[in-house]
């Protein structure tokens, strides 16, 4: 059975945070979550990740909208979704998530070979204005550049 490629992803994460260390997690779904990640019905973005008080890692905010084809027994869309991680890596996550102040941010989900929904996670450092007014320069300063390039080689 062939699936087609799945490859959903926050591209504001980069842009709001240093991203750190990045883990692959296995996510909890039920049967209409899976079926509209598989038709990429899904979104990261305002999405993050926080610990319960049983120490166990949930992804909160994240969008899985309603599976069109199921009346009876569909999905809540914005519901909190547990994430599977070993126990060493949870431990480490929960430390510098208490000690440092860092935040738990999912980066993009995709669907593996064996046809398992995975999450990748990155342990992440908010960004100041000042270092997004920097990042928003060098990319005019860039984007200036190769238009000079373009306009000589005509």
């Amino acid at each position: 059975m062939m699936f087609k490629h799945i490859n959903i992803q926050n591209k504001k994460a980069k842009f709001e945070y240093n991203l750190l260390d990045k883990y692959v997690a296995g996510i909890v779904l039920t049967g209409t979550e899976i079926k509209s990640i598989r038709s990429s019905k899904a979104s990261l973005s305002n999405s993050f990740c926080e610990f319960n008080d049983k120490n166990e890692l949930f992804v909160v905010n994240m969008l899985i909208e309603e599976y069109e084809n199921e009346s009876n027994y569909n999905h809540k869309p914005k519901q909190s979704r547990k994430l599977l991680l070993n126990k060493n890596e949870l431990n480490k996550l929960f430390k510098e998530v208490k000690n440092s102040g860092l935040t738990i941010i999912p980066i993009r989900l995709f669907i593996n070979e064996k046809g398992l929904a995975k999450i990748q996670i990155s342990l992440a450092k908010g960004k100041k204005l000042f270092d997004k007014r920097e990042i928003i320069k060098e990319r005019d300063t860039k984007r200036n550049i190769d238009r000079i390039k373009k306009s000589f080689n005509k």
